[in-house]
């Protein structure tokens, strides 16, 4: 009796047929890369055929590269699904998931409403092209060579002196210098999660760390998110339910939503934390600048349960790749030995060169204007989206964004496609939720730094009435 029915392809032999099935398989990601194909005579009995078919397909296997042999041990999959231009099934959702990353880092688009930074006249060109000069005077001896895993110490420093004045007592060896916010988020998956973990995530939420955790093959369980923060109820089921291992969450400024989290719901949700064990991942791009709430869950726990992770990439230069990870100083220590295995040390021309902007205090003269600057935006954003009889989510919490939510009938999706015809970048809001068919998906992101474009405004005029 066999135990799979292969639905065989006319015209090919039996062993075709079974070496077809099992790259199939292996495409889809249910027979992992290292895993042990089942033996000669199990693999007989599975597909109903002899076990010279099975020698056979193994060998054309092993020829084609999609397995290897191993001494005493068989054959085990090897990674040739990637090499033969297959990937795996969680690598090509990883993909799907990031698809709008793809379309936000094209520059074609005029207006680009759904842009998840500012225009560098907001930010890079206000303060970095000033300053390169400086890495043309002649950085201290030993500044081209690889360095600390940990990062350029005197910029850790500064950060952490930082951290005091937003309330956060952390040392330098709490902190680990990376490549941005995304860096970080991966370095914290890889290093804390193996395939099948449970995770929860905002929903919406920030759509590149979704297609992070789809590649490491964990479960991702969406938190509501309300205008001030995830939903406390919805957080303490799930965590009792499901025994999440971390919690990513945005606490300021809120990517897509905007909204930042109130002191009432920081507490219930760093007490639920606790008593199961939940540690959660703090991104927090936002937490430089002066308009910011300070109810962030880094400041409540002081690093206890809260990883907290900072960039300059959304207040100085997405270019620039700099961030950092601040932590409990064991668990700090695991991602540094990380960091070391994959990229051995980031940058330490960028962080001489932040060291410098943040030390010398360019860093918050430029924090200044680019507050006031996202505060007069987002009135005067709010204010016109709000005189169209539009629903706004929640008000800015600190950060770049606002979320319409879209008339019954209109398709987040269809609405992006028509604005691309008219040279608008639209974020739909469905890209940001694990669950396609949530009341949230109904939505758009808009950035209020782009935003002030009649032609947008008239766009919306025309396709949401």
């Amino acid at each position: 009796m066999r135990a799979t029915e292969p639905s065989w392809k006319s015209g090919a032999t039996l062993a075709e047929n079974v070496a077809a099935r099992l790259v199939e398989e292996i495409a889809a990601g249910n027979r992992s890369p290292g895993s042990k194909l089942p033996s000669i005579r199990n693999a007989a009995r599975e597909y109903g055929v002899s076990k010279n078919t099975i020698v056979e397909a193994y060998d054309r296997l092993a020829a084609s590269g999609h397995v290897a042999p191993k001494a005493r041990s068989g054959f085990i999959v090897s990674n040739a699904a990637q090499t033969n231009g297959m990937r795996p099934k969680h690598v090509s959702e990883a993909v799907d998931i990031a698809s709008l990353l793809n379309a936000q880092l094209e520059e074609s688009f005029e207006i680009r409403v759904g842009d998840g930074r500012p225009p560098p006249a907001w930010t890079e060109e206000s303060e970095i092209r000033r300053h390169l000069g400086f890495l043309g005077r002649g950085p201290s001896p030993g500044a081209d060579g690889y360095g600390s895993a940990w990062g350029f110490p005197p910029l850790r420093q500064q950060i952490a002196r930082r951290l005091v004045n937003q309330h956060i007592q952390a040392t330098e060896k709490e902190i680990l210098l990376t490549f941005g916010a995304n860096h970080a988020l991966d370095l914290v998956v890889r290093a804390f999660l193996a395939p099948g973990d449970v995770v929860l995530v905002d929903e919406p939420g920030y759509y590149p760390l979704f297609a992070k955790l789809k590649l490491a093959q964990v479960r991702v369980i969406g938190v509501r998110r309300l205008p001030d923060g995830p939903d406390v109820e919805d957080f303490t089921a799930k965590v009792s339910a499901e025994r999440p291992k971390l919690f990513f969450t945005q606490s300021i400024g809120h990517n897509p939503t905007g909204g930042s989290i109130s002191l009432s719901v920081a507490h219930s949700i760093l007490t639920a934390a606790a008593k199961h064990n939940v540690t959660i991942v703090e991104d927090d791009p936002f937490a430089d600048l002066s308009l910011v709430s300070p109810n962030r869950l880094a400041t409540l726990d002081q690093l206890n349960h809260v990883i907290s992770i900072g960039t300059f990439s959304k207040t100085l230069s997405a270019s620039l790749r700099s961030g950092h990870i601040a932590g409990r100083a064991d668990k700090i220590a695991a991602l540094a030995e990380l960091k070391m295995l994959t990229t051995v040390n980031s940058s330490g021309h960028v962080e001489r060169l932040l060291h410098r902007l943040t030390s010398e205090g360019h860093y918050d003269r430029h924090l200044k204007r680019l507050a006031q600057r996202i505060e007069a935006a987002a009135t005067r954003v709010h204010a016109a989206l709000s005189r169209n009889g539009y629903s706004i989510f929640a008000g800015n919490g600190g950060g770049y964004y606002l979320y319409l939510m879209l008339p019954e009938g209109v398709d987040d999706i269809e609405l992006a496609r028509l604005g691309a015809k008219e040279s608008i970048f639209i974020a739909p809001g469905s890209v940001f939720c694990i669950d396609k068919k949530s009341p949230m998906a109904a939505g758009i992101r808009i950035n209020v730094s782009r935003a002030e474009d009649e032609r947008f405004f008239d766009f919306l005029l025309r396709k949401l009435s």
